[in-house]
Order: C-alpha cells, then structure tokens, then sequence
C-alpha cells in the first residue's frame, strides 16, 4: 500500500495537470463560458430579475445592469437567504454560510452553494496535484498531513448550516485522506486557539509528519511550541517534513524565521483561498504568482486601484489587463456573488497564463499625505532591508504618525524581532530607501520635506499574539494587517504596553 497511494497521486497529478493545460490555454474562451453559465442559471432569481438578467447578452449588457458592490451594499439580498428564502441570488437555498467577520455591520454571511463548494475542495486538492506532476515527488502522500484551521462544529441557520470556511472545508477531507490527516476531529473542535495549538503538538510530536498547512503566523506559533517543548528544530523531529502549504499572507516576511524553525529549506504551495472562492494557487515552483482559477464559476473583472473610487470606474475583463498593475478584483460567482468586491487587490505576473500576486487590501493602505502605500510594497521593503543580514521578523505593521512630538511627521513602523538587528537605525534607512525607490509619491514627499524618514518602534516578544488575543482575533484565519491609515493598532499596542 505505501507504494500505491504515490503511484496512484502521480497518475492522477498527470490527468489533472492535463485538464488545467485545458482551460488555462484558452482563458477568454473559458471566462466567457463561465460568464454565459452565471447569467443563465441566475436569471430566474430574485437578483437576476431585479437586474433583467434575461436581457443580458454582452458583458456590457452586464456592466450596465448591475454595479459592483461590497458586502454592505448586497446585504439586503444575503439578509433574505438568511432568513431561509429560497431562490434571492442563486438557484434554490445555499448549502452553507461561512461567517466572517470585520466589516460595519459585525458578521459577513458567505453563500455556499452545492455548485461552488467543489471548487474550494478541488483547487486544493490541484495545487497538490499540480506540485507532483511538477516535482515527481508523491511520498508525502503516506506521511501525516496536518491544517491548522478553524473549528469544524457548525451551527444551524434557518436550514441552512452554518461556520468558518475552513471548518466546513474539513467535512469534505477525501477518505483517501482521512487516515492520514491531522490533527484528530475532538483537537480540530477546540475554540480556544492557545489550547488547540497546545493539543495539536503533543498529537502531532509522535507522527511522521509530511505535509503541514496555514496561515504563516499560526503556524509560526505551532513551530515555536515544538522548539520550546523538544529543544529541536522542526526538521529534526519531523524528518520527512517537505512540504509547507499556506495561505491568506505573503510568506516573504516569515520566510528566515521559517527556515530557523525548521532548521532547513522545504518546498511550499502558496494557496489564494477565501470564503467568496478560491481564486488561485501556485501551479509552478519556480514561477513567481499563483495560477488564477478561471474554470470554477466565477467572472472576474478587475478595476485599476488608482482610480477605483472614480465616480465611474473602468472594469476590465481578463482580456484587458496589464503585467504589474495594481488592480481591485471583482467577482461573480455560483454561490450567487454579483460584480462583488472581495477587499483584495492584486497584479498579473504572468498573462500566459494568467497568475496573480496579492498586493494588498484595498482599505488597508496609508495615504495620510497622499503616498498611496500599499501592503506589497512595505512587504518587499523589509525584505530588501533584511536580505543578507541575520535579522529575523515575527511580525510587523505600519500606521502613520501625523502628530509627532518634534519634527516632521513620518511612517511608524511596529516591528516584532526574533532576531533584531545591531542597528535598528540603519535598517530603518535601507527601509526606507527600499520605500523610496518603489514609490515615487512617497520619494517626492521625503525629498520635499513634507516627511521625514520612517522610525522603527520594537513591538516586545508575542506583542502581536498578545494584540491579537486583545481583540478576540487569536488564530483561525484571522491575521494583522500590515498597513492602516489611522493609528488604532499603533494606539492599541502602546496602550497594552506592548512596546519595548
């Protein structure tokens, strides 16, 4: 049997692989598809009737019909699915709702339709597949796999059932799979993140673990328990540990305290999951950008984040877009989501195919002067400042300081060392010439004197944690942006006594 399940995960890797090299090949020809099959399946619900769906034709038809929205403007449709109507913005009722939360109005309730929940179960399962046709390497598939993921308890709404995405993705683990995944079922129920996190190590600490998937920074957590608990790295006490497979954060910033934790380089699968879809996932281990999903029921169309709050934007299809600009995603999909802003921005690497990098969120940036900052760009600063040194990140945020106590006001940088600089003042300085040369609105307001160079602020060892723990955010896929135009973090982690 050990030689079976990864002679079996090869061939199967291959038929994928196949079928991908399918649509990819020809994405107009298949978001056009896609575009037609939404319309038509939606045009008998109480979404396609208000926007006369029947009357669409053309994907102008569509722009001129229905506007794009965020999930405070489509909440008087979702509201109606809640209270169990049937047939508002897709077909019949939803099988699920992943609840979210951090928007005005408290929780977000995501439709999961029976239509659109294969497609998260399939994309991460091709993103594995993929890596095998890549790589030949399918041993992994006899080791332990864990997913440090939320609770898969689900609640009832009106019929419908109700939970985190993550926890609801577990029920549709493959029984090829079951055996071989972690941690157990009663681990997986527990709330409170610490606990489950402490639960999961001694589970996992007898296991032969192969494969281990997450959000980096709990994971991170994860790492530190083991080293703390057998004073080994990772690679040590997992030996045939090869594969790290995660999501929802760029992994460059975790990447030097990864490999220490480790204690060694493992190939990684970056992953674009979110609860209105999974959008994209690495298809290639040496090709920067995650393969944008375009056969699994969801029209994108992209709208420039420069001008995205125009009067009246331009919104493109995926035959119009640009390699390197900044764009705000917008989706339609089969769980009944129409012209929806996810939050996300993101840039086109590659357009044979199509791959995209996610630069950032479009209300998290800081342009308290005008600098248009965005999450990318103080992400690839760091990295540049740090590269070649020993200097090793937890975690880090940015805020504006626009009432400083002298001087000119600038940009606070609250960084989390595990391994800190023995300057901190000149690696602020490549910080911010790293900063400079990406933005010139942020060089011309250095050079014209209207800011001053940024500042570090060291945040104390698991000051993050201990934030995030503040505010109920602990763990699951929750995670700290790594930019905000006011100063509610930066308030927040002084007020906590937070900062060294």
């Amino acid at each position: 049997m050990g030689f079976f399940k990864p002679l079996l995960a090869k061939l199967f890797a291959k038929y994928v692989r196949k079928s991908i090299l399918r649509w990819s090949s020809k994405p107009i020809e298949t978001q056009y598809k896609v575009f037609k099959t939404l319309i038509d399946e939606a045009s008998n619900t109480q979404f396609g009737r208000d926007h006369d769906f029947k009357s669409i034709k053309t994907y102008h038809d569509f722009i001129e019909r229905v506007p794009i929205r965020d999930y405070e403007e489509l909440k008087p449709y979702v509201d109606r699915v809640v209270t169990g109507e049937e047939d508002v913005l897709w077909k019949g009722k939803p099988l699920y709702f992943a609840k979210t939360s951090g928007t005005t109005s408290g929780a977000k309730y995501i439709p999961l339709t029976k239509e659109s929940m294969p497609t998260h179960v399939e994309a991460a399962r091709n993103a594995i597949l993929m890596y095998i046709a890549e790589t030949g390497n399918s041993q992994f598939v006899d080791g332990k796999m864990i997913f440090l993921q939320g609770s898969p308890t689900l609640e009832e709404k009106n019929g419908v059932q109700l939970g985190r995405l993550s926890g609801i993705v577990a029920h549709y683990v493959p029984k090829y799979l079951q055996k071989n995944r972690m941690p157990s079922w009663e681990t997986n129920c527990i709330d409170d993140w610490e606990t489950k996190v402490e639960a999961i190590v001694e589970e996992t600490l007898p296991e032969d673990m192969s494969v281990i998937s997450g959000i980096p920074s709990w994971v991170q957590m994860y790492f530190e328990k083991i080293n703390i608990k057998t004073g080994k790295k990772v690679g040590e006490v997992f030996k045939n540990f090869n594969l790290f497979i995660f999501g929802g954060v760029n992994y460059e910033p975790y990447r030097a305290k990864f490999e220490n934790l480790i204690g060694r380089q493992v190939d990684s699968i970056e992953l674009y999951p979110a609860s209105e879809g999974f959008f994209a996932f690495q298809d290639q281990q040496n090709e920067k950008g995650m393969l944008l999903q375009l056969n699994s029921g969801m029209f994108y169309e992209f709208v420039e984040a420069n001008h995205f709050f125009d009067d009246n934007p331009k919104r493109l299809t995926i035959s119009e877009v640009k390699i390197g600009v900044n764009y705000v995603m917008i989706i339609s999909t089969n769980a009944g989501l129409w012209a929806y802003n996810i939050g996300d921005t993101i840039e086109f690497t590659c357009t044979k195919p199509y791959r995209i990098i996610v630069s950032g969120r479009i209300k998290h940036f800081i342009s308290a002067f005008g600098e248009h900052v965005i999450g990318k760009e103080v992400e690839q600063a760091l990295q540049d400042a740090t590269q070649g040194l020993e200097v090793r990140v937890s975690e880090f945020t940015v805020a504006p300081q626009i009432n400083p106590y002298s001087g000119l006001p600038f940009h606070e940088w609250f960084i989390e060392f595990e391994n800190p600089p023995k300057d901190i003042l000149e690696l602020a300085k490549k910080i911010d010439a790293s900063m400079q040369k990406q933005n010139s609105y942020y060089y011309d307001l250095i050079f014209g004197n209207v800011l001053q160079p940024l500042k570090i602020s060291t945040v104390k060892n698991k000051g993050f944690q201990d934030y995030m723990k503040s505010i109920g955010k602990l763990g699951g896929q929750n995670k700290i942006p790594r930019l905000s135009n006011d100063r509610k973090i930066a308030d927040s982690l002084s007020a906590q006594k937070l900062l060294k």
